[in-house]
């Protein structure tokens, strides 16, 4: 059996569709919720880790004292090329800890369902290869990764934002975008912060659901492309304690 440490940074930011799915693939989901102060572990002992989204930078440590505990796991799968998924929040996490930057307020806001274009390089992704090369995705950030980490792959970019998806080594992905998130949950997203962020709110739902029936598939490919990864790494490590 798989087991997958998965992050949760706040309370909105649940697994959605993404556990859903991960789980239909076999997968069991241990889901701390770190920023009700449920403690995470110091050692990565699960076959993958996903990092959710949050509204903190991935240092925020004086708002969000858990991300050092995170930042931690992170580096440790890294490591051990352990599977990892780092969406918004924990794409900017993996971003960071593996030498790129990240910075606050910076580039256009990106609210609701966006545009997105797949680089060359996804073309032999182990998640994204194969995928239309037009998609969207659901999006609510306004912090953005400035600069990827030496030597990463750089997978989907935006028209506002350039590093939407990018791989750091063979197993770790980071997104800026949210798969997990349905146009359901948008239709309960605070209208006032959208109007704050230049959304009109009604537009940002239209459009969520207009999009949604084409993109549930792709992402649902690829949470079951990061699934198989995780059984891989389960069985190398059943194997190593077999031997």
């Amino acid at each position: 059996m798989s087991r997958i440490l998965m992050v949760q940074n706040g309370p909105h930011g649940g697994p959605g569709r993404l556990g859903d799915w991960l789980t239909a693939d076999g997968a069991t989901l241990d889901v701390v919720h770190a920023y009700r102060g449920d403690p995470l572990p110091e050692r990565l002992e699960h076959q993958a880790l996903v990092v959710l989204g949050g509204a903190y930078l991935p240092d925020e440590d004086d708002r969000a004292p858990w991300l050092a505990a995170a930042r931690t796991l992170t580096r440790q799968a890294l490591r051990h090329g352990t599977p990892y998924l780092g969406i918004c929040l924990g794409g900017q996490m993996l971003a960071q800890v593996a030498g790129g930057t990240v910075r606050g307020e910076h580039g256009p806001p990106e609210f609701g369902s966006t545009p997105l274009s797949l680089r060359a390089e996804a073309a032999d992704d182990p998640l994204f290869h194969g995928l239309p090369p037009r998609v969207t995705a659901i999006e609510r950030h306004v912090d953005a990764i400035t600069a990827l980490p030496p030597g990463a792959a750089w997978l989907a970019e935006s028209e506002g934002c350039p590093y939407q998806a990018f791989r750091v080594g063979a197993t770790a992905w980071g997104v800026q975008f949210h798969p997990e998130v349905t146009a359901e949950r948008v239709r309960d997203w605070d209208p006032g912060v959208l109007r704050a962020r230049g959304f009109d709110p009604v537009e940002v739902c239209r459009r969520a659901a207009a999009d949604e029936a084409a993109a549930e598939p792709v992402w649902r490919e690829v949470a079951r492309r990061f699934a198989v990864a995780v059984t891989r790494e389960a069985r190398r490590g059943a194997a190593g304690s077999v031997a």
